[in-house]
């Protein structure tokens, strides 16, 4: 009976584990300079920079933060149709607020 629960305990939560962390490091290993990102803590930007363990993200003009890599939450596929607009959308803003200026 408790060899049973102990099986049973392994497929519920140790494997997903492993699982999840395996494509944590394949994910940490893909990160190169030039993709868009964002991070754990929700901070969106580009890769400038990768070293052993850290990366530099450009998040604004003038404004690089350095991360862990292993921070890195997802990688923004590069034909994503919502990267576009927001390309767009953070031009229209430094617009408005050079006219406000």
């Amino acid at each position: 009976m408790m060899v049973l629960m102990f099986v049973i305990m392994y497929f519920l939560i140790i494997r997903p584990q492993k699982l999840r962390q395996k494509e944590l490091e394949a994910r940490i290993a893909q990160v190169k300079t030039g993709d868009k990102i964002v991070t754990t803590s929700g901070i969106h930007g580009r890769v400038t920079n990768v070293k052993d363990k850290t990366i530099k993200v450009k998040v604004d003009t003038n404004t690089k933060l350095e991360f862990e890599k292993t921070a890195v939450a997802s990688i923004v596929p590069k034909g994503d149709a919502g990267s576009k607009s927001d390309e767009a959308e953070d031009t229209s803003e430094d617009d408005e607020n050079a006219e406000s200026a």
